[in-house]
């Protein structure tokens, strides 16, 4: 750091530094007291990832975090620290402005298991937490989200309601009180809270009372009114949380900023979906995000002055658009974004295309994969989409009315538009049997029958005892393990079948379009039969009454050649004959209905957007899907009570633990709505995949840095935590008497607390035991 800016020294080995403005200087903050903010304060907050390998290239994020009652002088102290900290940090580093109680998912992320805020200013000793001070009576109210926060509030029962959790802090004593109309998971969520300050600002010697129901606890609720009087009336409702739907993230905005002689410019420039290309490097950009959040992006191009600039520009954008004060703001550089600001565009590609692990994916696609390694390396499983080669067992059925019924094992990859599939796949991981149960929709199918093969998905998931892993796919958007199992041969007809043979009656003229170059990613279906239907990058399949065409177009590679000579057998058994494009007889365009344009331009190469991959927590209770991000996750942010989105781009994963499993249904529909309200214009035949906890293909926990396959079978449940908690408790009445009033302790006792502490020990006992004190 540069020492002439007093800027503290950095300790590389840890990822989570936390400095408060305190007299306008930086003053680090002993990691015991990390997730406690004064309110009175301004505090500078540097996250450095130590895991790349799950986030390659992810930058720094720099925070400067605002007080409610944190005063400008601070403010601006911590404004000009932030800045010194980012030059002297050099590149790839965000910038975010947050305000008491409008974090980012980024900041919150960052602490575990919550934030808590402290009343007034830090004591001038600069103690954030004295851990053998007892005598503290103070009330938080608890907000147990996914991210957790809990406020400091008045010490009475008129803080108190229905849908939150209260934790009176006595010091020697922690008791959680737990509104009626909390949940398991925030209560869950409120106890590790509570256990967390037990052991950070008590040392682990402070003893924890869980109050579920009062009538069950009350040696704990007689401790309660003796601190907080008899309650009167009854509780009221909570002020519900803020909370910010799919559709208002979903409307973003992009406006370009510059100077017009004296005078700054904020021009609009387009609405979503956005292209990463609308970004010039010489220029400086703001993206509004439903009012939600604020991003300035700078190109590399722009002077140190307009970065400087950032946050003034993006203040006075919130005051000129009506905005509240506390809206988020995210500055970010070019090259250096974070995965919130790249998923609001359609497509973004950068130098990490290049990073080797990505560069090598379609080689190793081109070679027989090797099971053992996709097992062992379930990030390379994830990467690649691949569970396993596609050499497992394989039953197909197709919906017909209400059932399903079994199609002919002969013909497993032999499908009709107009129908719709259950696939299911049995492979083994490292000698156990796992299944994935492909959902397939063709793009003809009825509701009905869409309706129907979720019905029966259900059936089998029942009957194997919530086992599987259930992958909806669309028609055309299938995923190369799908396409593995079928080992290239997958064919797609028109129309509708029974199976039985007296499907629809087949036009004597049919085209079929090949693409692909192995039997990971070769599909085939049926199109219109007539010219403009022809691709010169890929080859087309001409069936006519008496002969079948093999049609090379001109951009086609040999792979593809080789695989469409092995599809061709599955379409027709009537004599072949290969034609080059250009080269085709007459019967060829008149079986077409004569020539027409089609496109011939070389296909240019898949754009493999570089995104990173994003978990969410789902909740709709109250309305529409809200989603809270956890970033920086890990397999500890998958609770039991969750329904978990992780977004891969090229697959939404939803994740349901032990305590959600009913929610399939709910689920499945918030991976839709997340698709159709995404911001960048996300394809809705992006395969959703459900995922049971316990249950977890490599493909899912791949994305992952470590997983820890047998953490379900050692994970404590609320109940028996709480039980532990509560075990720990010795006579919990005995500590009431502590907590009376001199007015309560003098009816109690019959003397004043005084008199009765300074007769001897035994005799303080034995009136204690003899007035049922323990």
């Amino acid at each position: 750091m540069d020492s002439s800016r007093g800027l503290p020294a950095i300790e590389s080995h840890r990822d989570l530094h936390v400095w408060i403005i305190e007299n306008l200087k930086m003053v680090l903050v002993p990691e015991r007291a990390h997730g406690s903010f004064f309110e009175e304060h301004c505090y500078i907050v540097l996250h450095v990832p130590q895991n790349l390998k799950a986030t390659p290239g992810a930058p720094k994020d720099l925070h400067y975090w605002v007080g409610k009652e944190a005063g400008a002088e601070a403010q601006g102290a911590a404004g000009s620290f932030m800045q010194h900290l980012r030059e002297a940090l050099g590149g790839a580093t965000v910038q975010h402005r947050e305000a008491q109680g409008h974090e980012s998912a980024c900041f919150r992320s960052c602490f575990r298991p919550g934030i808590v805020y402290r009343k007034g200013g830090l004591a001038s000793a600069l103690k954030h937490v004295e851990t053998n001070v007892y005598n503290i009576q103070r009330l938080l109210r608890v907000r147990a989200g996914k991210h957790v926060s809990a406020t400091e509030v008045e010490l009475s029962w008129h803080s108190f309601n229905k849908s939150d959790i209260f934790l009176l802090d006595l010091g020697k004593m922690l008791i959680q009180w737990n509104g009626p109309k909390t949940s398991a998971a925030e209560k869950a969520r409120g106890l590790a809270l509570t256990r967390s300050l037990q052991n950070r600002e008590r040392g682990g010697r402070a003893q924890i009372g869980v109050v579920d129901d009062e009538t069950e606890a009350s040696d704990l609720m007689q401790i309660m009114k003796a601190v907080l009087g008899c309650r009167a009336g009854n509780l009221h409702a909570a002020m519900p949380s803020e909370s910010i739907d799919q559709l208002q993230k979903a409307n973003v905005r992009l406006y370009h900023v510059y100077e017009k002689g004296k005078d700054l410019v904020i021009q609009e420039l387009s609405t979503c979906p956005l292209t990463q290309d609308l970004l010039r490097e010489e220029d400086c950009y703001i993206l509004d995000q439903g009012g939600f959040k604020i991003y300035v992006w700078h190109g590399r191009m722009t002077s140190l002055q307009e970065k400087k600039a950032a946050f003034s520009r993006a203040l006075g954008f919130i005051q000129a658009k009506g905005y509240p004060s506390y809206t988020s703001v995210e500055v970010v550089d070019d090259g250096a974004e974070s995965a919130a600001f790249k998923q609001l565009f359609r497509s973004w590609s950068g130098e990490q295309r290049k990073n080797k692990n990505l560069r090598g994916l379609g080689k190793l696609l081109q070679v027989k994969l090797d099971v053992g390694r996709l097992h062992s390396q379930p990030e390379l499983a994830a990467q690649l989409r691949m569970v396993d080669d596609g050499s497992g067992k394989v039953e197909v059925w197709y919906i017909q009315g209400l059932r399903r019924q079994p199609v002919d094992p002969k013909h497993p990859g032999q499908l009709y538009a107009g129908n719709c599939y259950l696939v299911l796949y049995t492979y083994q991981k490292m000698g156990l049997i796992q299944y994935i149960l492909y959902l397939w929709q063709g793009c003809q199918a009825t509701t009905h029958d869409i309706k129907a093969l979720q019905g029966n998905a259900e059936e089998l998931d029942l009957q194997y005892r919530g086992a599987l892993v259930q992958a909806h796919v669309t028609m055309g958007s299938e995923p190369p393990h799908f396409l593995a199992i079928f080992q290239g041969q997958l064919v797609v007809f028109q129309g509708s079948a029974e199976h039985n043979g007296k499907g629809q009656p087949a036009s004597a003229t049919r085209l079929f379009h090949t693409q692909g170059t192995d039997s990971y990613n070769t599909r085939t279906l049926e199109v219109p039969a007539r010219a403009s239907a022809l691709n010169s990058n890929d080859v087309f399949l001409l069936v006519t009454a008496g002969l079948c065409y093999l049609w090379f177009g001109k951009a086609c590679s040999g792979d593809q050649r080789e695989m469409a000579r092995t599809v061709v057998t599955v379409i027709s058994r009537k004599d072949k004959e290969m034609v080059l494009e250009g080269q085709e007889p007459s019967h060829f365009w008149e079986a077409l209905g004569g020539r027409a344009p089609y496109p011939s331009n070389k296909r240019l190469p898949e754009d493999v957007s570089n995104f990173q991959p994003r978990l969410f927590e789902c909740s709709g209770q109250t309305g529409p899907l809200v989603l809270t991000e956890v970033v920086f996750f890990s397999q500890e942010d998958l609770d039991k009570y969750d329904v978990m989105l992780l977004d891969t781009w090229q697959e939404i994963f939803l994740w349901l633990g032990a305590a959600a499993r009913e929610r399939t249904q709910e689920a499945v529909a918030w991976g839709r709505e997340y698709l159709k309200t995404h911001p960048a214009g996300r394809s809705l035949a992006t395969p959703i995949v459900l995922v049971m906890q316990g249950h977890e293909p490599p493909t899912f926990t791949g994305w992952f840095h470590t997983w820890d396959p047998y953490k379900w079978t050692n994970n404590e449940s609320y109940e028996e935590v709480v039980e532990g908690s509560l075990g720990a408790v010795p006579a919990i009445s005995e500590i009431t008497a502590s907590y009376l009033s001199d007015s309560d302790f003098q009816d109690v006792f019959g003397k004043s607390k005084k008199e009765f502490y300074s007769m001897a020990k035994w005799r303080q006992q034995r009136e204690k035991k003899q007035l049922g004190f323990f």
